[in-house]
């Protein structure tokens, strides 16, 4: 074989290994393309949110960690808020009925006075089948206390009205329904109050002096009025806060531990839906019997106040 021949098959061999080469790389890649790229490294440690079928319309989305964060801190400041908007009316009532009071003090009263041991318990929202068993624990202890009427469950229980007065307690007059005084025109204010002493004359024969606002919410010109007409107008300043539902311990506590001489104390008899007022019915004895202990004298708000029980 001559030189040049042995050359031109080298050649040949070299340019057949060249592409042999050039589809191995080609073929590798296609290969590799088939197959995910790896994720960059700041993605694989990223949160993933997931979206159950409801969260495609909106619901049940699991919020990210800065987003449940955030709406955490929003809910506590509308809480805050809120609490801050109800303390601010609380006071704003406050200071309202406080002037009042010192603006009429012989038509608006919360106490009696001070120079005697004598205190009234008082009990709104009466009557109904729970007032009975609050009578039946007066009357096991000689206990005589003020009732402040509803005159629609008046209409429904007189009996229990007949026997309130029979057994030596004071009635009271705790409008028709029970309504937001402040929120009333002045005709409906009237409406209540006259609907309810008409219910009572009836059933009892004589017209209430008191009157007890719900909530304790009166505004001045309903005052003027009440005093006018020869009203006396007649909230608290011991609240055993039974409403609420608290237990027997609790009432007790919140009563014996804000009693004084001249003491005006407010309970309810009457409205013991769910038994929220059985802690009051519990509390009750335990309560008359540590202020008749103290030398407390029970009395009605005629007695405090040295007024006739009729309005007439």
């Amino acid at each position: 074989m001559c030189k040049t021949e042995y050359e031109g098959r080298g050649f040949a061999l070299r340019s057949c290994c060249m592409l042999f080469l050039v589809l191995f790389i080609l073929c590798s890649g296609c290969s590799n393309s088939s197959q995910p790229s790896p994720l960059p490294k700041a993605l694989e440690t990223s949160p993933v949110t997931l979206h159950s079928k409801g969260a495609e319309n909106g619901a049940d989305q699991k919020l990210s960690e800065p987003d449940a964060t955030r709406q955490t801190v929003s809910h506590r400041k509308r809480l805050e808020r809120s609490k801050s908007s109800r303390r601010s009316r609380a006071e704003e009532s406050y200071r309202a009925l406080s002037s009042l009071r010192h603006k009429y003090p012989a038509i608006f009263k919360t106490n009696g006075s001070s120079y005697a041991r004598r205190i009234s318990l008082t009990f709104d929202d009466v009557p109904d089948e729970f007032t009975g068993k609050v009578l039946d624990v007066l009357k096991a202890y000689n206990v005589k206390a003020t009732f402040f009427v509803m005159g629609y469950r008046a209409e429904k229980h007189p009996d229990i009205i007949r026997r309130m007065v029979r057994e030596g307690h004071l009635v009271g007059n705790h409008t028709y329904n029970h309504p937001l005084l402040t929120k009333l025109s002045m005709v409906q204010f009237k409406r209540q109050i006259l609907r309810t002493d008409a219910i009572l004359h009836r059933i009892i024969g004589y017209h209430p002096k008191f009157i007890r606002p719900p909530y304790g919410e009166i505004n001045e010109q309903q005052v003027r009025w009440a005093g006018s007409q020869g009203y006396i107008i007649v909230n608290w300043n011991v609240d055993s806060q039974d409403w609420r539902g608290l237990s027997a311990q609790r009432v007790m506590n919140n009563i014996l531990t804000t009693t004084r001489p001249g003491s005006i104390i407010l309970q309810h008899a009457g409205g013991n839906v769910g038994g929220v007022l059985n802690g009051t019915l519990e509390a009750l004895p335990r309560v008359i019997e540590r202020l008749n202990n103290q030398r407390y004298q029970f009395v009605t708000l005629t007695d405090m106040f040295h007024v006739r029980k009729s309005n007439s």
